[in-house]
């Protein structure tokens, strides 16, 4: 059998940059600069974020996998130093060996969080109502994350199950160098062999 080779990033020179809080202006940077890239080649999509609107990145992702099911073009991911929470939805739209980390990334999984107050007041039916409606969002959140979930760990050595296990205790915090281990991504890029070891643990 012969060993399998290492993924190679097409470009270092990517055609999408981007950086700072997932919300609507990511996604607008998002579409400018892809229909500013260059068509008839692989596109490399960097990205270096703290997270953000988990609907947005699914905005994100949803184009990035129509681009791929319709064969227009290859696509690879690059993620720089920080890639959290909905960077990782983003992250989960590329196949595992197009997915490519610097070697100081760090990537933050966690459940898909939600901050809402609820105040009653008025007949009960119509606070049933109120109650039922917020939990057949977290229902749908749940349902979600759960799919996000799955194109994360597909063809890696994570299984869906193991991976709820670990987010539903506690936010999951990996280096490059784990998140290559666990098959999450396809290879990392070093700057020089000395920063090999660099964020190992």
């Amino acid at each position: 059998m012969q060993p399998q080779k290492t993924p190679q990033l097409p470009s270092l020179a990517p055609d999408i940059r981007l950086f700072g809080k997932v919300n609507d202006h990511m996604l607008g940077e998002f579409f400018r600069q892809q229909s500013e890239a260059h068509a008839n080649k692989p596109m490399v999509v960097e990205l270096s974020t703290s997270g953000g609107d988990a609907d947005i990145g699914r905005r994100i992702a949803q184009e990035i996998k129509l681009w791929q099911s319709q064969g227009q073009r290859e696509v690879y991911f690059l993620g720089k130093t920080f890639v959290y929470s909905a960077g990782i939805t983003i992250m989960s739209a590329f196949p595992r060996e197009r997915r490519f980390l610097t070697s100081d990334t760090l990537l933050l999984i966690h459940e898909r969080k939600i901050k809402k107050t609820i105040e009653l007041s008025g007949a009960l039916r119509s606070c049933l109502g109120q109650l039922n409606d917020a939990i057949a969002e977290v229902e749908s959140g749940q349902w979600l994350e759960r799919d996000g979930f799955a194109q994360l760990v597909r063809g890696s050595q994570v299984s869906l199950e193991d991976l709820e296990k670990k987010v539903f205790t506690k936010d999951w915090y990996l280096t490059a160098a784990e998140a290559l281990t666990q098959g999450l991504v396809g290879a990392l890029l070093y700057d020089n062999d000395q920063d090999r070891s660099f964020l190992e643990r």
